[in-house]
């Protein structure tokens, strides 16, 4: 069978489980979600043997830092999986719910109603969380789900697939609703993206190649998880204690994840008194600083940035650094360079914090508080398919009502268009 064939069939077998996974009972897809997290803890030392065949062969392919990170499991990680589709079975479920009505003069009452998307397919490069992650999120909202996981995490990915597929056909759940493309053969994932007969949406989680490779050769609708190049900008009426806090979180806690920031811009007014502070702690953490004129003047320990590198995401300890004249030239350098995912101000102005609000285009814009939060799990959804960086038809944290459609219900009693 060739290749295409096999995908062909993939994609039909995910377009049949979806009809039958529309219409479970909430009771019943929360009992798979229960079954699929006990799944995963009774299974951690087959998913962890998985994982470190998929390091080792990492390590020797010469991965960078911050992709081991997002590559390792270990017994929290794992922990983590399994709490994740704990909290999807204890949200409401968005499938069937009437989000607004109302009455015509020719008396139709006519409602929108939430439904499931359907088939989507997932893309993604390192991190296996995403795997329990994605079909969690997609049986809740009713949907089937295609995974396309990066050549590095196969191993793990294949472990964690197997596990849920098991839990799925203990609990009387048609296991063909998860979708595993066993192969790391890159033509799969083109075969896959000319599938718009069966699969209805696709999310590429990755590198800029990958997000690029996908949304110009998709015929079907993408929803782009791009790069996260943060920022975070330090106003004059800072409270500087505060910041350094933030500043060293969004910076040091997890450097290789979307939501950590990549440059810090500060007034210039409290340059002085807060950088060399700063600096001292985030060297001492191991950051390497790359900064403008005047940071390199205030720090010494410095590099001079280059044009480059405001405009890259690091995903490492590295950190760009910029001085500003005022909030106008952040909010200037923030909407050259920014990836639209996250940014932050610090500050004790309510006028400049409800500007930098109004005025930052960015899917998650905060006032005094990490990056970080930028986070299914940590807004509260449970999990997330992935952090949207366009507009349509989702912004930010995908979590299950971005996972649903709307279609119109219209009760009449007899009425006629004259």
């Amino acid at each position: 069978m060739s290749l295409k064939q096999r995908m062909d069939q993939l994609a039909q077998r995910a377009r049949g489980a979806a009809k039958g996974l529309a219409g479970l009972s909430s009771k019943v897809k929360d009992e798979a979600l229960q079954e699929m997290a006990l799944s995963l803890e009774r299974g951690g030392e087959l998913l962890l043997e998985a994982n470190r065949l998929d390091l080792e062969a990492a390590r020797q392919k010469g991965l960078s830092s911050a992709m081991l990170d997002r590559l390792t499991l270990n017994p929290k990680r794992l922990s983590d999986m399994a709490r994740g589709l704990r909290e999807v079975a204890a949200l409401p479920d968005p499938v069937g719910e009437v989000v607004k009505m109302w009455k015509r003069p020719n008396g139709l009452l006519i409602g929108k109603m939430r439904v499931p998307l359907g088939v989507i397919g997932i893309i993604y490069e390192s991190r296996p969380n995403v795997t329990a992650d994605a079909a969690g999120l997609c049986l809740k909202a009713g949907n089937a789900v295609i995974l396309r996981g990066g050549s590095e995490a196969f191993l793990s990915n294949r472990a964690i697939v197997t596990l849920l597929r098991e839990a799925l056909d203990r609990i009387g759940v048609s296991p063909e609703t998860l979708q595993f493309v066993d192969t790391t053969d890159r033509e799969a994932v083109l075969e896959l993206l000319k599938l718009d007969r069966y699969i209805d949406l696709i999310v590429p989680r990755g590198g800029p190649e990958l997000i690029r490779m996908v949304a110009e050769s998709s015929t079907i609708p993408v929803v782009k998880h791009d790069k996260g190049l943060c920022h975070i900008y330090v106003d004059r009426e800072a409270d500087l204690a505060m910041a350094e806090e933030i500043v060293y979180n969004a910076k040091v806690q997890r450097p290789g994840v979307c939501n950590a920031m990549e440059t810090l811009l500060v007034h210039r007014e409290v340059a002085e008194a807060f950088l060399p502070r700063m600096a001292g702690r985030l060297l001492k953490a191991g950051v390497e600083l790359r900064g403008c004129p005047v940071t390199c003047r205030l720090i010494p320990q410095a590099q001079e940035a280059t044009e480059e590198d405001w405009d890259t995401e690091y995903l490492d300890l590295i950190l760009s650094v910029k001085v500003v004249e005022e909030i106008q030239e952040a909010l200037d350098h923030i909407s050259r360079y920014s990836s639209m995912l996250s940014e932050a101000i610090v500050t004790q102005n309510y006028g400049r914090a409800m500007r930098f609000i109004r005025e930052v285009d960015s899917a998650a814009v905060y006032v005094n508080s990490s990056t970080r939060f930028t986070d299914g799990g940590e807004f509260g959804l449970g999990a997330e398919l992935g952090i949207s960086t366009q507009k349509l038809h989702v912004r930010g944290p995908m979590g299950l009502e971005d996972l649903t459609s709307m279609k119109y219900i219209i009760f009449g009693e007899g009425q006629i268009r004259e």
